[in-house]
């Protein structure tokens, strides 16, 4: 048995710890619920077209209202739908009775979730919003319930049992509703042509909005920062201008800023092994790279990442279309920026 099962000590009242039993409840849930999931496949229906069509049309946004666990559920739902290109938010039945009703406008469209479809808060404002002239959407697991009545388009997520044994937790039921709900972001999504890029935009502090929307500009040195030197400077002024910049290379540039070429710390220990250069005398152009890999501003940062993955470097230079050097970072620049 596993230590730590051992060494816990059952509340008052005592619990069976046995870890079959644990398993086995456990595995319980997740046969019930996806037996629920699956029953609603048959009851993506008329009316669930009906409703996407209803917040494809809408001229406003998608308000998603709830109390209890169907709030938090369609708190849900609405985030998903806002990062999905579907515009919408939360609003909570209670305090729309307080003044929040004015968030909504006449031109929303408002998904109200109540399993029972009897939750005062919420059918306290169908009123309100069936005067404004509001479409609703109700997604209940009663068809003959008020709300269930009173809305224009009805979404069944009807569950045969909770996963919890009292009947008494909304388990089953509030994974039903979000799956709906998801099912709904999804198929607005397809149905607008919704891309990765439109996605990154609403994300862009996250790892696939870094990766879809940062350009090397963004995290390139430039300016004085970058490192680079004349083509008549020597093996130890590059070794200067490298230790000064700390990007473990430097450009080698003519007088019009165009890159000859690059001097890096490999073709300093190469020198350093070879008893014919002096580092003093030596010029630099005489051991740099004379074919650097090399990026335009534009670019992607991702793509340098990939450049200096596929090419076992460890910095690039920033070009224009003239090969004069824009800029320069290395692979810690990337790091810094969580590109990578």
């Amino acid at each position: 048995m596993n230590a730590t099962l051992r060494t816990l000590v059952p509340p008052s009242g005592g619990a069976d710890l046995d870890p079959s039993r644990l398993i086995a409840a456990a595995q319980s849930v997740f046969d019930n619920e996806a037996r629920a999931l699956l029953s609603l496949r048959s009851r993506v229906d008329a009316n669930f077209v009906a409703a996407c069509r209803a917040m494809l049309a809408a001229r406003g946004r998608v308000i998603t209202t709830g109390m209890g666990k169907s709030g938090h559920i369609a708190s849900k739902i609405a985030a998903t739908m806002a990062s999905t290109g579907t515009p919408a938010f939360f609003v909570h039945p209670g305090e729309a009775s307080h003044g929040d009703l004015g968030m909504i406008t006449e031109h929303d469209v408002v998904l109200a979730l109540s399993y029972s479809g009897e939750s005062d808060e919420v059918l306290t404002i169908v009123p309100a919003l069936r005067r404004q002239g509001n479409t609703l959407i109700a997604m209940t697991g009663r068809a003959d319930s008020t709300l269930a009545r009173l809305s224009d388009i009805h979404l069944d997520v009807a569950v045969g049992e909770e996963a919890c044994p009292l009947g008494l937790a909304p388990t089953t039921s509030t994974t039903a509703s979000l799956a709906m709900g998801d099912a709904l972001a999804v198929t607005l999504l397809e149905a607008r042509g919704f891309t990765s890029q439109d996605f990154a935009r609403s994300h862009p502090a996250g790892s696939l909005g870094r990766r879809l929307l940062l350009r090397i500009a963004d995290v390139m040195h430039a300016g004085d920062e970058i490192p680079r030197v004349p083509g008549d400077a020597t093996i130890s002024q590059a070794v200067v201008e490298m230790s000064r910049k700390r990007l473990g290379m430097t450009a080698i540039v003519d007088r019009d800023n165009r890159l000859l070429g690059v001097f890096t710390d490999g073709d300093l220990r190469r020198a350093m092994d070879d008893p014919s250069a002096d580092l003093r005398t030596t010029p630099v152009a005489a051991v740099m790279g004379r074919e650097p890999k090399t990026l335009t501003p534009e670019r992607l940062a991702v793509e340098a990442a990939r450049m200096m993955e596929d090419h076992k470097i460890s910095a690039v230079v920033v070009v224009d279309e003239q090969q004069r050097v824009m800029g320069a970072l290395n692979i810690h620049d990337l790091l810094r920026a969580r590109v990578v």
